[in-house]
């Protein structure tokens, strides 16, 4: 009997399967063309377009854009996780945060004047996302006192409810005496800015400003007809 041959084990090998595998192997990369940008997913040899992220969340009609924070980003972001994992929630959910870790950094160098993210990449990054979350209590899904097209976002140290047609937020914040809560947009700014505002005693009714931020969002978007 040869020693050196290899034995046997009744213990089974975690293999992935072939579509893990397939998935982890994806590349995605990114450059202009006449200033327009373009991304491909290379492992499937196509173009990813702006339209199916669109159905989903609509930061930035225009398309993808990439190296900052903004619409643009947030579009990108939202489409490379829908396409990489095929999933509408987990990318509804975690898109923004992807958009500020990963897709606000990207930028093209090298002598392709590119940049390339790959799917082991974007896996670990989600894996420390998903694992910094704290859970809401809704865990994710629509808030009842809020719209269906209404959403949490779940923040370790805040909460956060964002408008899934439209690149509006609605934050809060506790003081001493009083709640105050804020609509406010994203756009293509470092920062988002205020849009409208209540503020509200903390023994007082949250839910109703919210539904008036709502209400005013809503005109914002579709301002009322005045009446003759």
């Amino acid at each position: 009997m040869n020693e050196n041959a290899p034995t046997t084990s009744t213990e089974s090998v975690p293999v992935a399967s072939p579509a893990e595998a397939h998935r982890k192997s994806a590349e995605y990369v990114g450059f202009r063309v006449d200033g327009s940008p373009v991304i491909l997913n290379l492992t499937e040899h196509q173009r990813l377009s702006p339209e199916q992220s669109l159905d989903l969340v609509n930061h930035s009609p225009s398309g993808f854009e990439w190296g900052y924070n903004g619409s643009g980003p947030a579009q990108l972001a939202c489409g490379l996780l829908l396409d990489y994992y095929d999933d509408k929630q987990f990318a509804r959910e975690h898109y923004i945060t992807f958009r500020n870790q990963v897709v606000s950094q990207l930028e093209c160098n090298g002598p392709a004047d590119c940049w390339h993210l790959t799917g082991a990449e974007i896996d670990a990054t989600l894996e420390t996302i998903t694992d910094d979350v704290v859970a809401v209590a809704d865990g994710g899904q629509p808030a009842p006192s809020l719209p269906a097209n209404w959403r949490t976002i779940t923040r370790p140290n805040r909460r956060i409810f964002q408008r899934t047609d439209v690149d509006h937020y609605i934050v809060f914040g506790v003081g001493d005496d009083e709640w105050l809560v804020v609509l406010c947009s994203q756009g293509d700014r470092a920062y988002p800015a205020p849009l409208a505002s209540h503020t509200v005693p903390v023994d007082g009714d949250v839910e109703q400003a919210f539904r008036d931020l709502v209400a005013e969002s809503n005109d914002l978007i579709e301002p009322p007809e005045e009446t003759h």
